[in-house]
């Protein structure tokens, strides 16, 4: 190889390596941009059904707002943790619900992916398929798994968003009143945006059986808006996180004993007929023996 040739190959490969390093930050503030206080208009709305059953009721629109402190609980270079609060009332008289958890890691290859009725089958991505990307891992209100994909943080004409499709378990709203199918189909693009950022999803509910291939029942839209406000109307999330953390990072270092099985992971839905959040979320279960002893009850 002649010398100018040689120099050409590391003159690009140095261009290369800090483009993705200046790609990379453009990702980490991205993510930090959802963290904050924010008034939250969750809308769903299911747009159309492929029923067969002429009595087919589709879902009502869907429609709530909420005060919502997301609080960056975990700040390194290759993994950010985004803990949520709701926030009912005002500081002095909040009343304080433990929400859900985003974490992203940077060319993560390690993945549970839904497979419908409490199933989760663990998927090991080679690099070539996370290469430069974020995963988002999406937790329940107890931090047992929920959903979690793969994507490239795209930053063009004055935009930053992330798109990915992936299968989730019900959401509450829906888990309560629908028994007619398994699995969601998430289709989202978490996009910043001036007020704050932007949950906009494009959702099928799938019939998922061993037996057929998956069924369509109906799709549904979604769009989620958190507009930033003064930190100072979260205090009272702020507060209540500062006094439970120590439990909750108890519950966080359990699960991931069990996710760093890398194997298939199957929950009880109930134990002793109450969910595994009812047990967390109660006061009696705040020591390791008793919360380790709890999740344990759940994992199949």
């Amino acid at each position: 190889m002649k010398k100018n040739q040689l120099l050409l190959l590391i003159a690009l490969s140095i261009s290369t390596s800090i483009f993705a390093q200046i790609k990379k930050s453009k990702d980490i503030a991205a993510i930090k941009k959802m963290c904050g206080c924010f008034e939250v208009t969750f809308n769903f709305s299911e747009t159309f059904n492929y029923s067969d059953d002429s009595l087919y009721i589709p879902s009502k629109n869907k429609t709530d707002r909420a005060l919502e402190l997301a609080l960056l609980i975990k700040d390194e270079n290759n993994e950010l943790s985004i803990q949520h609060l709701l926030q009912m009332g005002d500081n002095d008289n909040a009343y304080i619900v433990k929400h859900w958890r985003q974490d992203w890691q940077f060319q993560n290859k390690d993945f549970y992916m839904f497979n419908g009725d409490n199933n989760w089958l663990y998927v090991n991505k080679p690099y070539k398929e996370v290469r430069n990307q974020w995963s988002q891992k999406v937790y329940q209100v107890d931090d047992s798994p929920r959903y979690e994909g793969s994507s490239s943080w795209v930053h063009v004409d004055g935009k930053s968003y992330w798109e990915n499709t992936t299968d989730a378990p019900l959401p509450r709203r829906e888990r309560t009143k629908r028994s007619d199918y398994n699995v969601t189909e998430r289709g989202s693009r978490v996009e910043i945006m001036d007020y704050g950022w932007l949950h906009d999803q494009d959702n099928r509910k799938i019939i998922r059986t061993d037996s057929a291939d998956d069924f369509t029942l109906a799709k549904e839209k979604g769009y989620n808006t958190y507009k930033r406000v003064s930190d100072d109307r979260c205090l009272g999330a702020a507060n209540w996180w500062k006094e439970n953390y120590d439990k909750w990072e108890i519950v966080r270092q359990k699960w991931y004993q069990v996710y760093s099985k890398n194997q298939d992971l199957s929950l009880h839905g109930k134990v002793d007929n109450k969910r595994l959040y009812e047990y967390l979320f109660s006061e009696e279960y705040s020591t390791k023996e008793t919360i380790d002893s709890t999740i344990d009850s759940f994992v199949k």
